[in-house]
């Protein structure tokens, strides 16, 4: 059976439209897109089995191009889960990261508001 388990949480659900950016201005989007069973507003929920990629990123560190392009999330131990998998909220902890795997600070989420 697939689906929604778990109790309540504080922090609004992210869906796949969220607005995700990295700290310089580059935009993630999800690199693992789902058909989940849960929907928000028409959109797959985000869950922790989501990848995402960065696009866009200019950071540069000493004059040399190290743009984020992934975005990990460490999803909330709420409980709630969607298939197994924790959801994520727009209080989530995360960070973007360079191809070098360099932290390079935490991403802005902004869950969509109702259409």
């Amino acid at each position: 059976m697939t689906g929604i388990s778990g109790g309540y949480t504080s922090g609004s659900l992210l869906g796949e439209d969220a607005v995700i950016s990295c700290p310089h201005g580059g935009r993630a989007t999800t690199a693992t897109p789902s058909n989940g069973p849960v929907l928000l507003n028409g959109v797959p929920v985000l869950t922790g089995a989501h990848a995402h990629v960065v696009a866009g990123c200019p950071h540069t560190a000493d004059g040399v191009p190290s743009p984020c392009v992934t975005v990990r999330f460490a999803a909330d131990d709420t409980g709630i889960t969607v298939d197994g998998a924790p959801v994520l909220l727009d209080t989530s902890a995360a960070q973007c990261f360079s191809a070098a795997s360099v932290a390079q600070g935490p991403p802005f989420v902004q869950a969509r508001s109702e259409r």
